[in-house]
């Protein structure tokens, strides 16, 4: 993916209520169109540089993106230590992640986007909330998660899934056990669900952001396109 130096002169901010709390998405100029439409799950610090140019990267391909605000105004994290704890909170609280990622789907909606054609993607806790959007058959066809968690308390049943996966899958993920990689593989087969993993070499956790030490430009760049190849067959 490419970097740009025109970020907040291409992308817009759209501002969504629910239950007394503000949220503040960000949208590309495409908004109105009868378009496929992306919705973008961020990263645990929120509306990062990564998504911003995964949505003008979108845009270039014809979809309208739209990168959700899943903590609302006032309650972005201000550093890595409130990051943790506020995506613990959603990790655990699922069906609340559920409602806010699906309150952006509607806000994304509201914009232009073709509501039969719609996909989700997301970067690490982003990458955990597409998952989550599979799991609860939220109104989209596809998703794709980018080293997210893997991880589903035992509790919860393997229950059917109608949303086609992708998961991108650094090799090196310390975050990911292995024992919920397996139990993750027996939950998509359980499931019945349209799945598959690519994983990729030498890459540990956050390997598609320039921003991170773990950046590792081949594998990102790959990863973009096994992304765009997804999107397509079930978008176009």
């Amino acid at each position: 993916m490419k970097e740009s130096s025109t970020i907040q002169n291409a992308l817009q901010t759209v501002s969504y209520q629910e239950a007394g709390v503000t949220f503040n998405g960000t949208i590309t100029s495409n908004k109105g169109k009868k378009l496929p439409g992306v919705l973008i799950l961020p990263a645990w610090l929120g509306i990062d540089e990564e998504a911003k140019n995964a949505a003008l990267e979108l845009e270039k391909e014809g979809y309208i993106a739209f990168i959700a605000d899943i903590y609302g105004e006032g309650c972005i994290p201000k550093n890595k230590e409130e990051a943790s704890v506020k995506a613990t909170f959603y990790k655990q609280n699922y069906k609340e992640y559920q409602k806010r990622t699906n309150l952006a789907l509607e806000a994304l909606i509201a914009n232009g986007a073709d509501k039969e054609k719609i996909a989700v993607i997301g970067f690490c806790f982003g990458g955990t909330g597409a998952l989550e959007a599979a799991r609860g058959n939220l109104p989209i066809v596809g998703v794709v998660s980018i080293h997210g968690s893997l991880h589903k308390d035992a509790s919860r049943e393997n229950t059917p899934i109608n949303t086609k996966i992708l998961v991108e899958h650094p090799d090196q993920d310390k975050s990911v056990s292995k024992e919920d990689y397996d139990k993750f593989i027996v939950e998509m087969n359980d499931s019945k669900t349209d799945w598959q993993i690519i994983t990729y070499a030498n890459s540990k956790h956050t390997f598609t952001n320039p921003q991170s030490p773990d950046y590792n430009p081949l594998m990102a760049k790959r990863a973009w396109r096994h992304t765009l190849l997804f999107l397509q067959e079930i978008l176009k």
